[in-house]
């Protein structure tokens, strides 16, 4: 060491392995073995992997022999497993079972053949017992979660979805497992969509269309409103439905869900005339001249004759050109417009919805105020943009 100290260079004595064994000796390390560079090689993986073995070794000191035995049987069923040689597996996972019934794996190695052959009743059963078993010896929850997650993969099988999310929510309660709520959300969506389906029924769309005409005579246009509602949900595929309904949200002042509604009327069945009518008056109520224009020339090429479409027209003709303040004096003359607006409770109502925009809605329960409102617009007098 004294040498080296005084002569650094002289790294030729590292080389011998006198000189390491005694430098390890003082240094208490171990000094491996020594390239030509002087550089110790580094023994970390054999240390690690002896660390590795070692510790496997006490574990299976901790295995009575039979589980030693059971294992073992265990490992042949998963060859014969990966080579699709179901019954053979079976046998091993049974003699496995056998001498080590407490372990949950064996059952659900088991269960994994008998969804394999399609043995559906099985592999629930066999599914069931992992689960009562680990539970009673405080398995791995995580091993618990793979046998309900197996009952939801069977359940899906049988197309029987509502079991099979209530069997994956029981597996995510075990373990949040991606994967398991990936597939979870995908069943809601099969099955929403095949509650929607189950759902459509077009002679009841029909009584309640006839519902809601009897209270759309009436003024009732909330409660028609309602029954629309219920009809498109038993007939989505009926473009008239959306046009009664546009009709209805165009009463209560609700221009852009009639606008919605209009449209969805039209991509069904692009040459029903109403829908575009609809749209069209739903595009004057907010002023939209330009654009309504628009629809009823289009309404025009469907139908050249129709009475509604050319007048529709002709108003956005004028109601684009003519100066507003001209518009207002006219409707002032009328006397129905006049009455409207010398009724003090009117006035307030008016005056409130300046105020709050969303008193309307309110208001336009009621069909006899729902009228004068209707009569106001129409006049030009009153003006509803939607927000």
């Amino acid at each position: 060491m004294k040498l080296l100290q005084d002569q650094p260079n002289n790294v030729t004595l590292l080389t011998n392995p006198k000189v390491l064994k005694l430098i390890g000796t003082v240094l208490d390390v171990g000094t491996g073995t020594v390239n030509s560079h002087g550089n110790q090689k580094a023994t970390h993986t054999k240390k690690q992997t002896k660390t590795s073995t070692t510790t496997n070794e006490q574990q299976n000191k901790t295995l009575t022999p039979e589980q030693k035995q059971a294992e073992e049987q265990k490992m042949k069923g998963n060859e014969a497993y990966k080579q699709k040689d179901f019954e053979t597996a079976l046998n091993y996972y049974n003699k496995a079972m056998e001498l080590d019934p407490n372990n949950m794996i064996y059952y659900t190695n088991r269960a994994a053949v008998y969804f394999e052959q399609q043995r559906w009743n099985d592999c629930i059963k066999e599914c069931e017992k992992a689960i009562d078993i680990g539970r009673e010896n405080k398995a791995d929850y995580k091993l618990i979660a793979k046998a309900y997650t197996r009952i939801g993969n069977v359940k899906l099988q049988e197309k029987n979805y509502q079991d099979a999310i209530k069997y994956f929510n029981r597996s995510l309660l075990e373990h949040r497992n991606p994967d398991i709520i990936k597939r979870k959300e995908e069943i809601e969506k099969i099955l929403k969509e095949q509650e929607r389906l189950a759902y459509i029924n077009p002679e009841l769309a029909e009584q309640e269309k006839t519902k809601g005409n009897e209270f759309f005579q009436k003024a009732d246009y909330p409660s028609a409103l309602k029954h629309y509602t219920e009809a498109i949900k038993r007939n989505p595929s009926d473009a008239k439905l959306y046009s009664n309904r546009a009709a209805c949200f165009i009463k209560l002042m609700e221009f852009g869900l009639a606008l919605k509604d209009s449209e969805e009327g039209i991509k069904i069945d692009p040459m029903f005339i109403k829908c575009y009518l609809r749209k069209g008056h739903a595009l004057m109520a907010t002023k939209d001249f330009s654009q309504a224009m628009t629809v009823f020339n289009k309404a025009l090429e469907i139908d050249p004759n129709n009475q509604e479409a050319m007048e529709g027209y002709q108003q956005c003709t004028a109601g684009s050109s003519n100066d507003p303040e001209e518009i207002r004096k006219r409707a002032l003359a009328d006397p129905e417009i006049q009455q409207i607006l010398d009724d003090p409770s009117m006035c307030l109502i008016l005056e409130q919805m300046e105020n709050e925009p969303m008193a309307i809605r309110e208001h336009l329960r009621n069909p006899a105020i729902a009228q004068k409102i209707q009569k106001l617009m129409e006049a030009g007098i009153l003006a509803i943009h939607h927000v």
